[in-house]
């Protein structure tokens, strides 16, 4: 019995130009725009899901998916730097940044860690991989890294070296506790 779990990255929204943990902002238009173009490129699943944020929830829609919303496939929560850029908390707090992006089990911020993240995603692939069939699932970069992460029994380093464009699809196919990755394909043409 062999599952496919293919994992859609949303369309770039505020956050994610503004390199900004994110603050579950809506997608403005021009994200609705580019994730419309997108509809009807996805084969058809048996099982939708979305991570429960606002970004890639309207991602779903704008690909005229009906996605149920999942805990287990949030982002990563930052605690204390949400809603912060990047630039912003590295100024303030440049040791808990080098911290942050060497060290899976820092928690400084106030929110979850690496491990705790890719743990979580595990869990949810290996209950996925219990049903046979197609799940789509559109969720945020730092899912679809864990994910690869957890499918492919990577170190946890490996998280910080994968890349996750907007409106990508990343493929998973295994049965019995195996997966094999399908690199990104854009779905909006560029």
């Amino acid at each position: 019995m062999t599952t496919r779990v293919m994992l859609v990255s949303p369309a770039a929204g505020e956050a994610h130009r503004a390199v900004r943990f994110d603050d579950d902002a809506p997608l403005g238009e021009a994200g609705r725009r580019r994730a419309r173009s997108a509809a009807g490129r996805l084969p058809s699943p048996e099982r939708i899901f979305a991570s429960p944020s606002v970004r890639c929830r309207n991602t779903a829609e704008e690909l005229g998916l009906s996605a149920r919303p999942v805990p287990e496939l949030a982002g990563c929560a930052m605690g204390g730097w949400r809603g912060r850029t990047l630039a912003e908390v590295a100024d303030a707090e440049p040791a808990a940044v080098s911290a942050w992006l060497g060290d899976p089990d820092f928690a400084g911020h106030g929110g979850e860690t690496l491990r705790q993240l890719c743990d979580r995603v595990a869990q949810w692939l290996d209950l996925a991989a219990g049903d046979s069939g197609r799940v789509l699932a559109v969720v945020d970069p730092d899912v679809v890294r864990a994910a690869a992460v957890a499918a492919l029994r990577l170190p946890l380093e490996a998280f910080w070296r994968l890349d996750v464009p907007p409106l990508t699809v990343v493929e998973l196919s295994g049965r019995s506790g195996r997966w094999n990755l399908g690199l990104g394909r854009q779905l909006d043409g560029g």
